[in-house]
């Protein structure tokens, strides 16, 4: 029988946010990307009356440090298509290698076109923050930006079954979050304090209370320190006005997956503290 998770089509976290795996389409995606800013850049693949293609000198390069394979190893010399037939040859490569061998040969490629090419990291960090991804380019470095620890938090967080409401709100807040067609940041980032609220008013006791009623309750039995609870409200610009900071924050214009990302983790974060309040 298929699980919960199953039915309602959502993937593992591990899947969502990809760390030690990669998409067909995020692969797909960078190769394009690297086609498009690369391969179809002028005299690279075909050189010029006064000049090689740029291809020649780009793949010597990469049989030299990349692949150490002999330079004079590489197809079609004597071609005239010859950069069609190297080209076909990285293309092999990048499509059946493993998926941290295709971050290690975009690093490299943009290692050494960051002169030539210097939009290149612009365009694969649009991609790989579109894709989910869990790198982003860092001038020519590639570094983590959600870590096995926030990973194992979510994933934790959203197989407890003691608390419906409160896994319901962050399994919708990732789900809306991780929508690679019709992504919905603002959405996902109401589910994500839904979350806190729901699970405050279990912790305190009273579930008719507000998000700030029931921080002070928490606060007054012993089990909230009074700057986290003041931290927790300014934070998050918590009022019951409608048209308070709340309101305003949640209709910015220019939310996006960094805003919703950084919300769903801090409060599945807070969501745990307020669970091992409620043990204590």
């Amino acid at each position: 029988m298929k699980s919960f998770s199953e039915r309602r089509g959502l993937k593992p976290t591990q899947e969502v946010i990809q760390v030690n795996e990669m998409s067909d389409e995020l692969r797909a995606s960078l190769w394009n990307t690297l086609h498009v800013v690369v391969w179809d850049s002028a005299d690279f693949m075909h050189g010029s009356h006064h000049s090689r293609a740029k291809m020649d000198q780009f793949s010597s390069l990469l049989w030299f440090h990349y692949f150490k394979r002999p330079v004079d190893e590489r197809p079609g010399f004597g071609y005239s298509n010859r950069s069609r037939l190297i080209l076909e040859e990285i293309r092999k490569h990048f499509f059946t290698a493993s998926w941290n061998e295709v971050y290690d040969f975009i690093e490299f490629v943009v290692h050494i076109r960051k002169k030539e090419t210097p939009e290149l990291v612009k365009y694969l960090n649009h991609i790989l923050t579109r894709e989910l991804s869990a790198y982003r380019f860092v001038e020519d470095k590639l570094v983590d930006i959600t870590n096995e620890q926030e990973l194992e938090m979510l994933e934790q967080a959203m197989a407890d079954t003691r608390f419906a409401a409160v896994t319901a709100h962050l399994r919708r807040a990732l789900e809306l979050l991780a929508d690679r067609k019709q992504p919905d940041y603002r959405n996902s980032i109401k589910e994500s304090i839904s979350a806190v609220e729901a699970m405050a008013k279990v912790a305190s006791g009273n579930d008719k209370a507000t998000l700030g009623e029931a921080l002070k309750l928490l606060e007054k039995h012993g089990k909230l320190h009074p700057a986290l609870k003041d931290g927790f409200l300014k934070l998050y610009g918590y009022t019951n006005d409608e048209h308070g900071i709340r309101h305003a924050m949640l209709e910015a214009p220019d939310l996006d997956q960094a805003d919703a990302k950084y919300f769903l983790l801090s409060c599945t974060s807070f969501v745990n503290y307020l669970k091992s309040a409620l043990a204590g």
